[in-house]
């Protein structure tokens, strides 16, 4: 099950979005998505069938959630006013509403192409939100068939799931990570000393892990074509929780007693109320100089002189105290900068980067928060390339790298709803403000961030490699307005923490 500190963790994210620009009229968002046809239709799931509020916008068709609901289970809360939604299916609870398209599932976000629309009795949402939900947790189908305003309901064919196990051992806790090729549709029974997590309409092929999970506190793990046994040593206790993209359950296993288990992640402060504490970590310097442009620049100098600027732009305007994990030319290991965040008790952790490619006219700015799996080829590229410098602990490859990459994973994962809404603040403000070619929001294993215990991004600001982009970073007007920017992004994440418009208008400098 999601813990409720961790739903807890999007739900304000999400309410935030949705309150930024006010109470949004209804008139207001039809304007945005016109609304083409309406009426009643049906929705048709074997031999049941149920009528069916429906919408169509130039964005695709909305219907009515709640007789989906009814045919298909799950329970559905309204929200105050009607105006968002709960839609709870077994341990996954999806929270959304009329005035954004941003859909929290625990603390993972995704994006609709339209937000939902009120309607006589309930929310009309996008079928994407169906196949989000219903389609990837249980298996079910949708089609809408317009001329016949039928909502098609099926069951999917059944799947077979590859599933590998890694575990770590630390601190007194053993942790237990089952990694899927995808999301299954699964229920968690415990019996005695064992704990079984059975699946349904889905089959499983075992990859075996690395490690081998057994020793004082867990006994057996056995994988079946439908169910995983856990088999625990006596007075043990097994808390499960979902970490996502890619998609993970996770069970800590410990010795039960009335005292709360030592956690296996590293530890993360309690964040204080707002912002207070940034640290900007200049990527590269030393022997390893990063990127080098065609007429000769290097990457760990204009990082350097860039989080300078950035560092006294943010303490002009905001009341923030900033660090620099390195303020010379000096060679950092890649954990110690993070490290450094962690003792400072940071409230956000910004690592700035010059990008490089061989096609010469590659261009534009992107920004990174951490996943241990790249969101495309690309992405995977630039975090093997960033992760390189032999002056981390330890190198990939390495087992106990592997380990610490799974308990920094989870760490980390703690913050992935702030480091992705903060990485989307950058990326539209460089967008916007600058006209970079917008390269998007990503996700990769950047070595640097995954000991962050705090929100994490890192920012590729241009291409080095490109010779337009070189001439413009080294211009110092045009880094004055590249650090305005990354202040105007900083100032609206600080101004959604305490809640305070006048915060975001300080900072904005427009």
């Amino acid at each position: 099950m999601i813990s409720g500190r961790k739903a807890l963790l999007v739900a304000p994210i999400l309410l935030l979005s949705i309150g930024a620009a006010g109470a949004v009229a209804q008139d207001d968002e039809e304007e945005l998505f016109p609304i083409l046809s309406s009426g009643i239709g049906s929705a048709l799931y074997g031999e049941r069938r149920a009528p069916i509020e429906y919408s169509t916008t130039v964005a695709g068709p909305l219907v009515a959630l709640d007789p989906v609901a009814r045919l298909l289970g799950g329970v559905l809360e309204p929200g105050p006013l009607g105006s968002s939604a709960r839609l709870t299916l077994g341990p996954s609870t999806f929270v959304f509403g009329t005035e954004s398209s941003v859909v929290s599932e625990g603390e993972r976000l995704f994006y609709l192409r339209q937000p939902a629309l009120r309607g006589a009795v309930g929310l009309r949402v996008p079928v994407e939100l169906l196949e989000e939900s219903y389609g990837r947790l249980e298996g079910f189908e949708f089609r809408w068939r317009d001329a016949e305003s039928v909502l098609e309901i099926s069951r999917r064919a059944p799947r077979e799931l590859a599933v590998s196990l890694e575990s770590v051992n630390l601190q007194g806790v053993t942790t237990l990570v089952f990694r899927f090729s995808s999301r299954p549709h699964y229920e968690v029974e415990r019996s005695g000393d064992t704990v079984a997590v059975r699946f349904t309409g889905d089959r499983l092929r075992f990859d075996a892990g690395r490690s081998d999970p057994r020793g004082a506190l867990v006994r057996e793990v056995t994988v079946e074509s439908d169910a995983i046994r856990i088999r625990l040593a006596p007075n043990v206790v097994a808390k499960d929780y979902l970490l996502a993209d890619p998609f993970r359950l996770v069970f800590d296993v410990y010795q039960g007693s009335s005292a709360a288990p030592v956690s296996p992640a590293p530890r993360v402060p309690r964040r204080t109320e707002g912002l207070t504490t940034i640290v900007i970590d200049p990527g590269h310097g030393g022997e390893d100089t990063g990127a080098t442009g065609p007429d000769g620049s290097l990457e760990k100098n204009l990082t350097l002189i860039l989080a300078r600027t950035l560092k006294r732009q943010l303490q002009t305007r905001l009341p923030v105290k900033v660090v620099l994990t390195r303020d010379s030319d000096v060679e950092m290991p890649l954990d110690t900068r993070a490290a450094l965040a962690n003792q400072h008790k940071a409230d956000l952790f910004i690592s700035l980067h010059l990008n490089s490619s061989v096609a010469a006219g590659a261009k534009g700015a992107e920004t990174y928060f951490l996943s241990l799996e790249a969101s495309d080829e690309r992405a995977a590229r630039s975090a093997e390339t960033e992760n390189r410098p032999a002056s981390s602990s330890r190198a990939e490859g390495d087992p106990l790298w592997d380990l610490e990459l799974i308990l920094w994973d989870l760490a980390q994962n703690h913050h992935l709803a702030e480091s992705q809404r903060i990485a989307a603040l950058i990326q539209e403000e460089l967008n916007l403000t600058l006209e970079l070619r917008n390269r998007g929001v990503k996700q990769a294993p950047f070595r640097v961030l995954m000991g962050a215990a705090m929100p994490a991004v890192l920012v590729e600001l241009g291409f080095l490699t490109n010779r337009e982009e070189e001439k413009r970073l080294n211009d110092p007007e045009y880094r004055v307005r590249l650090a305005d920017t990354l202040v105007r992004a900083v100032s609206r994440y600080r101004a959604s923490l305490v809640g305070d418009d006048e915060v975001a208008a300080a900072g904005a400098g427009r």
